[in-house]
């Protein structure tokens, strides 16, 4: 972050500061006392399992030079901490007036570029990807895993010093107007939308609400900012009516000015396609494992190559950029000879699918097993997406679905009645049960996916079956 005084942070955040507020911010913006160092600021949140107030005063001795506070902490020094009515708010806040700064201070020949992504699926992995096709342009800054909320997305607009040239945000939403929020805080250069997919239905009401939400990305662009837009989702490329600029798709469709073409799959299920853009044409062979990925990697392309990278340099990123995240499409071999899939992270319907797919195209011949948790916040469509989740693994041929937890009652009865005695289903109460059926039923050449909403625990039973592997599976 730039340097500032407590009293310009208190200034900026419209908190309360006891004090002349001298003592300089030097250093991240951290919600994690163990992360403090030396002129850090400590933003204490009143969490679900932990209150930060309980460690501000660790943080001010571990060298912190002040912290966010929603009340006063008995103990510490009350002129170095910022009392603000919401520190999530009092974040973006402060995120907001960093990155005005920061471009104020760039010349329009050397502009710092701010590139979003959203969308139902593959926000993570596109994040990523850009974050090493953007490298060769100069310093940038991405965040870690998926800090695309309120609170994820200031903290990593708040790592961006004045050398900073690209800042790579993932964007998430679960509400309308989350994004129209997140928007404000960090207006982008470029907004990617990947897809209007079936996530958060309880949360939004139906998929149309779903759409207008993504479209605040673009709605919330900088002014004359370039909206890249999947030209393969109708309700994406009708967001391009937004745009205050250019718009750039991308997507298998003819018309995409960026598009793939033969697309094809080698054994260990990685895609190679033959790339088209305005820049020319090139073979790329990505190192993700699944055919979803593609749309992925063109989106990421599509940024790179509008914002100056080479085409080689894209084909050769492309080519050896793997899951960069956890617990999304990891794909690694047992020392028992099974092949675990682990995309456990996260589920929605359209991700389920996008995974079954790829589990049914890296079996081959091996015995599918689909894990698969709980697609959670659905609300009055759960029944019904859970049990066409299931009704999908069947007609795809997956050979054993293990269903997990309650929620997943209709994924099993639907996996039953799609393909009859065809494929095995298992319905299970629990991770620890799962962790069990699997320990008998698994052998030797077998390959599995775990799946499932984060709140549904598959992540867990993922990192027990990978306990002690290492690296990533066999070409």
């Amino acid at each position: 972050m730039i340097t500032m005084t407590l009293a310009q942070v208190a200034a900026v955040t419209g908190g309360e500061l006891t004090g002349e507020g001298r003592t300089p911010v030097t250093g991240e913006v951290v919600t994690d006392s163990r992360a403090v160092g030396p002129g850090t600021l400590f933003a204490a949140f009143d969490g679900e399992h932990a209150d930060g107030h309980d460690f501000v005063a660790a943080a001010l001795d571990a060298g912190a030079a002040g912290a966010l506070v929603t009340r006063a902490v008995p103990g510490t020094d009350p002129g170095r901490t910022v009392l603000v009515d919401d520190v999530a708010a009092a974040l973006g806040r402060l995120a907001r007036h960093v990155l005005a700064e920061l471009r104020a201070r760039r010349t329009a020949e050397d502009p710092l570029r701010v590139v979003a992504v959203t969308g139902s699926v593959g926000k993570t992995t596109t994040k990523d990807l850009l974050a090493s096709l953007l490298a060769p342009l100069g310093e940038h800054i991405a965040p870690p895993g998926s800090f695309n909320n309120e609170i994820g997305l200031p903290l990593t607009v708040l790592r961006a010093t004045a050398t900073t040239r690209t800042l790579v945000l993932e964007m998430g939403a679960d509400h309308v107007g989350n994004l129209e929020y997140l928007t404000s805080v960090a207006p982008p250069d470029v907004a990617v939308v990947l897809a209007v997919g079936r996530a958060h239905l309880g949360e939004f009401g139906g998929i149309e609400n779903v759409a207008r939400a993504k479209s605040e990305l673009v709605a919330g662009l900088a002014p004359g900012g370039t909206a890249v837009l999947n030209a393969d989702d109708a309700r994406v490329t009708a967001m391009a009516s937004l745009a205050p600029g250019r718009v750039l798709t991308f997507g298998r469709s003819a018309g995409a000015d960026v598009r793939a073409e033969d697309v094809r799959l080698d054994d260990a299920g990685r895609a190679a396609f033959r790339l088209h853009a305005p820049q020319g044409s090139a073979d790329v062979r990505l190192a993700l494992v699944g055919e979803h990925h593609v749309t992925n990697a063109l989106a990421a392309a599509a940024v790179a190559l509008d914002l100056g990278v080479a085409p080689e340099t894209v084909v050769g990123v492309l080519a050896g950029a793997g899951a960069a995240s956890p617990h999304r499409m990891d794909v690694r071999d047992r020392a028992d000879g099974v092949r675990v899939v682990d995309d456990s992270y996260n589920a929605n319907p359209d991700s389920v699918r996008a995974g079954l797919r790829a589990l049914v195209g890296l079996a081959a011949g091996r015995r599918s097993v689909a894990v698969l948790g709980e697609m959670l916040e659905l609300g009055e469509y759960s029944a019904a997406e859970h049990r066409a989740v299931g009704a999908d693994a069947a007609g795809l041929g997956v050979d054993l679905v293990v269903a997990v937890g309650e929620g997943t009652a209709p994924l099993a009865e639907g996996a039953r009645e799609a393909d009859g005695d065809a494929t095995a289903v298992l319905h299970v109460p629990d991770v620890e049960a799962a962790r069990t059926v699997l320990g008998e039923r698994l052998r030797p050449g077998d390959v599995v996916l775990l799946k499932g909403s984060n709140g549904s625990g598959i992540w867990r039973l993922a990192d027990a079956l990978l306990e002690g592997t290492t690296g990533r599976a066999a070409s």
